[in-house]
């Protein structure tokens, strides 16, 4: 896996302090901007983000190209909001010769005998692909029958607000182990960037010193300090 942190706001901290100091001031952002001092940027946005006013935070956003993860991650990762994706596309992307990189999970490949056959079901079913494509069947008809095993490459973008959202949820032991790497992996890209926003990163069992997943807890909370278990229900 491999993950870049391709783009970002330019001195995302202070942009964000300025929007901050924006609901409160007559002067321009471009005049609060100039001014803030890192002191009170810092001072700002532990404000906003202890009182859980996360909406100045959007004017930061962070973009990462993403290479060697599976399509089964993508499919996790698209479903957070807000976000852009650029995915690269297997109706245009055609595998040469039916040979197509695949993502083998940690514990099927720890498997000597299941790592083997895994490997050669996908080696199966590039053959079959390259048939198909021989038959002059349309990639965008050949690739269904491509797994969530298979590479892919990503490019997206998140605002400060969404990407805090996403590293709360994917970096919680429950989440699948790729998503999790990936997620370590962004947040060691833009902590040194956005620090005061960033050591507010993690799941809630760490960040709040509560576990919402109740049942199906992990048990981590455990070992935390004022951890404690709670279960999200809607009021009666």
């Amino acid at each position: 896996m491999k993950v870049t942190l391709i783009s970002h706001t330019i001195d995302p901290e202070a942009v964000v302090a300025a929007a901050i100091n924006q609901c409160y001031s007559a002067k321009s952002g471009e005049e609060l901007k100039a001014k803030i001092s890192p002191e009170k940027r810092e001072r700002l946005i532990d404000i906003v983000m202890n009182g859980g006013h996360l909406s100045t935070i959007e004017h930061a956003s962070f973009t990462f190209a993403v290479e060697g993860v599976s399509r089964a991650l993508t499919h996790q990762l698209v479903r957070h909001r807000i976000a852009s994706f650029s995915q690269q596309s297997q109706r245009y992307v055609k595998f040469k010769k039916g040979e197509f990189e695949f993502i083998t999970p940690p514990k099927i490949a720890a498997n000597s005998n299941l790592q083997k056959k895994f490997a050669a079901k996908m080696q199966e079913i590039g053959t079959l692909y390259e048939e198909m494509l021989a038959a002059d069947i349309p990639a965008e008809d050949a690739r269904s029958i491509l797994p969530n095993a298979t590479e892919t490459k990503i490019v997206f973008t998140m605002n400060a607000r969404s990407l805090l959202n996403f590293l709360e949820h994917r970096l919680c032991l429950r989440a699948q182990s790729e998503i999790r790497e990936l997620a370590g992996k962004m947040l060691k890209l833009v902590a040194p960037v956005a620090p005061n926003i960033f050591k507010f990163a993690g799941p809630t069992c760490e960040t709040q010193k509560i576990c919402w997943e109740g049942g199906l807890s992990c048990g981590r909370w455990k070992v935390i300090d004022g951890g404690e278990l709670r279960e999200r229900s809607a009021k009666k």
